[in-house]
């Protein structure tokens, strides 16, 4: 009791206190949506940079300029070399600029690391130098700084990528004036930690002494991830679920023991959505608008959806969508166990946007060249089809073996999707398990991760669907004005960074 009342006044203090200090973030990430994107990092960092802008602060961010990325003709090209101080000696590079009010994006071109067209990997598999290219992206980020000569309260890294930039702040940077910054560590996904040769500390210039088990060293080699949870002065994570899951064996992928240790720093802050970019009542990608006051352009947005797949256009057959990268962590191997036999049982329309294990891809396109006309695949990315999935589907799956915060799940509610989930992580946070007797929830859930869960969680999603319209419609309703913005959770960011900069 007196721990909780200890914790609720130092949140109250910190955000009084928040309201009246200007703060200077630097971001860095190797994501940024729209310009270079793998999965939900990058809409991440876009969203809590502009948000925590818009509150006032100001904030930079730092990340590669890979070959794929086209920057607009507004931006800013810096003309001076950039410097980048490595263990070996100085290199050089170019920064460019996009510059909003309290904001800017500072991208490094650099050739030697970041002018490919991948983000972490291309066809052939992961990049072999990857240790490299990121450690050499932390310390760019801080030279960026001293480059513009700027000295920012925090520098906020996300995942492992970033990882030793808190180490290099406490050891080479640490007699210098960016030696005196706090430091934020994001951790979006525990399971990638980004090993390193020991190497990579010599390039960079750390000391040795931090190669050891309660610092970066783990099996014989650097993980980057474990550095920044070492060394950082407050670390969260993306949702309160998983800031828990973490610190157990289960989902602590054998860094539990450190993330125990660092329980006291350790804040769970649930992700938002940008609803500039998710609203069904201005979707550009969508052939009908609709709110909870008019849903009648669900309805054509389900029609279009059906037509897209060369479905038969039929309001009472239940559609359910999917977008996923098709990796083990989605837990769409079950689902494909499972999906023939739901074909042959149900009434029921099944389409599946995204990419990932080959083998994974290739069964469900076999699966869906024998139910072509119930069940649709698209292998990739599409923006525009990934948006009618949301808007389109009655309901939409998640049955992952772990999920740190998930965004699809949000953005289905939003449009009015119910979502079909395990409860687990950010799951767990966002929706609210339907009740037949009460009628109140926003979907459905399940614990374990079985086939026989999954199939008969589904079977009751599609019972309620087929034999309670009007239960149907309340979720809907109910779904749709979840409050899932960035206002809550960018205001709990600021508080961290007050936090981080007072240790």
């Amino acid at each position: 009791m007196l721990k909780a009342c200890i914790n609720h006044g130092l949140h109250i203090f910190l955000q009084n206190y928040s309201m009246n200090e200007h703060l200077k973030i630097c971001m860095v990430s190797p994501e940024l949506s729209p310009f270079a994107k793998i999965g939900g990092l990058g809409d991440c960092v876009a969203s809590l940079a502009k948000f925590i802008a818009q509150l006032g602060h100001e904030v930079k961010v730092v990340l590669p300029k890979y070959a794929s990325i086209r920057l607009p003709e507004h931006c800013i090209e810096h003309l001076s070399p950039l410097v980048i101080s490595m263990g070996y000696g100085k290199e050089y590079g170019k920064i460019w600029e996009i510059r909003a009010k309290n904001l800017s994006f500072y991208f490094v071109e650099f050739h030697r690391y970041f002018d490919r067209t991948g983000i972490y990997s291309d066809v052939y598999g992961d990049y072999r130098d990857n240790d490299e290219r990121f450690a050499f992206l932390s310390r760019v980020a801080i030279d960026v700084c001293y480059y513009f000569n700027w000295v920012p309260d925090i520098f906020h890294g996300h995942d492992w990528t970033t990882g030793l930039i808190p180490v290099m702040l406490d050891t080479v940077e640490r007699q210098r004036s960016m030696g005196q910054c706090g430091s934020v560590f994001t951790i979006h996904n525990l399971q990638h930690q980004g090993y390193a040769r020991k190497s990579v500390l010599d390039f960079l210039g750390i000391p040795g002494h931090v190669f050891r088990p309660d610092g970066v060293e783990a099996f014989g080699q650097v993980n980057m991830l474990k550095a920044g949870l070492y060394f950082a002065s407050k670390l969260t994570t993306v949702s309160e679920t998983y800031a828990r899951e973490i610190q157990t064996p289960t989902f602590g992928f054998g860094l539990d023991a450190v993330l125990k240790f660092r329980a006291g720093d350790l804040i769970g802050i649930r992700n938002g959505i940008d609803e500039t970019l998710w609203s069904p009542q201005h979707d550009p990608f969508l052939p009908a608008k609709f709110s909870t006051k008019n849903m009648a352009g669900k309805v054509f947005c389900k029609r279009r959806l059906q037509r897209c797949c060369d479905f038969p256009i039929d309001d009472s057959v239940p559609l359910l969508g999917i977008v996923a990268r098709l990796y083990e962590q989605k837990g769409l191997d079950i689902f494909a166990n499972i999906l023939p036999g739901l074909l042959e049982k149900l009434t029921l329309q099944v389409v599946l946007l995204g990419n990932g294990e080959s083998s994974l891809e290739t069964r469900f396109i076999e699966i869906a060249k024998k139910y072509d006309r119930r069940c649709f695949v698209h292998i990739g990315f599409h923006e525009a089809l990934s948006h009618l999935i949301e808007a389109g589907a009655d309901f939409f799956l998640m049955p992952s073996r772990f999920e740190p915060c998930g965004l699809n799940q949000m953005y289905s509610m939003r449009y009015g999707t119910i979502p079909i989930v395990r409860a687990t992580g950010g799951l767990r946070d966002t929706v609210e398990n339907f009740s037949e007797k009460n009628e109140t929830g926003t979907g459905f859930l399940f614990d374990d991760l079985t086939e026989s869960s999954l199939y008969n969680t589904i079977c009751w999603a599609y019972k309620i669907y087929r034999d309670c319209p009007r239960a149907i419609a309340g979720m809907r309703l109910r779904a749709m004005v979840q409050d899932f913005s960035w206002n809550t959770s960018a205001k709990k960011y600021i508080d961290v960074y007050h936090w981080a900069k007072k240790c």
